[in-house]
């Protein structure tokens, strides 16, 4: 079973642990605005800033750090990841943009405005989403636990373990924080959990099934996976591996919605 292959496989038993609880709150979306996207993009990291998109792409051999242009979808500069590496997640800090990288415990630091690499840095463990908070790093590694790390050393300053009523949700993938709460994709799933930063306590979920239609992204590895947000404007922007769309939406909120237990009738 190949690597990406086993992934998978780990996160549709994931799906079941979640679907099989016995209540939750999610939320659904309006879709406000669409634009396009390149589908020939492994989508791994992205984030809005000062009017652009920028958008971290894995695949050894086709990896890359890029700025998009949002409207037109168009990429206005990019530099390629050495075929060595799997980029993963993307954050920016101060007038840097910091990338990591799957298996290879390296992360890139960029100058955001000439993407020349500045240096890199270590880090134990995989590598999958990366976001940051104000004052740390928090990165993703597919397991239950987040890492908040100090942005010069990327030393764990601490962790949390990410829960939903008490049970560990893994395979939590690209994160964005959004107004105080911690935003992750759940790796092949349509859904994106809602965390407090300070605990792990997952505070809800946002269903995006159906966001994009199943014709438009035949490919099995043509996940959901993108999560930008544009705090000047509050505006949340989503799109998945290989999607030919991006889109910006508005969060439903809905009431606690009842889910059986695996196996009920």
């Amino acid at each position: 079973m190949t690597p990406i292959a086993l992934r998978r496989s780990l996160a549709v038993f994931v799906l079941l642990a979640v679907t099989a609880s016995c209540s939750f709150a999610t939320d659904t979306y309006k879709i406000i605005h669409v634009y396009p996207h390149d589908s020939s993009a492994y989508t791994q990291g992205l984030i809005y800033l000062d009017g652009h998109l920028y958008e971290s792409t894995g695949l050894n051999g086709r990896s890359s750090l890029r700025m998009v242009d949002l409207e037109t979808g168009r990429v206005q500069q990019e530099i390629s990841v050495p075929s060595k590496y799997f980029a993963e997640g993307l954050t920016n800090w101060g007038s840097t943009l910091i990338q990591l990288t799957w298996l290879a415990h390296t992360a890139f630091v960029y100058d955001r405005f000439s993407f020349r690499l500045l240096r890199t840095l270590h880090y134990d463990g995989e590598g999958w989403g990366l976001t940051q908070d104000g004052a740390h790093l928090i990165l993703s590694d597919g397991s239950a636990t987040l890492r908040f790390l100090d942005p010069e050393t990327f030393r764990a300053v601490r962790r949390i373990v990410v829960k939903d009523r008490g049970s560990p949700v893994t395979q939590l993938n690209e994160l964005e924080y959004v107004r105080g709460e911690i935003y992750a994709n759940v790796w092949h799933t349509d859904r994106i959990a809602r965390i407090a930063p300070a605990t792990g306590k997952v505070l809800g979920w946002i269903d995006l099934s159906g966001l994009l239609p199943a014709d438009q992204h035949p490919d099995p590895e043509a996940v959901l996976n993108g999560i930008a947000y544009d705090a000047a404007h509050d505006r949340l922007f989503v799109t998945g591996k290989l999607w030919p769309r991006l889109f910006e939406i508005k969060v439903v909120p809905e009431r606690a919605t009842l889910v059986p237990a695996a196996g009920a009738q």
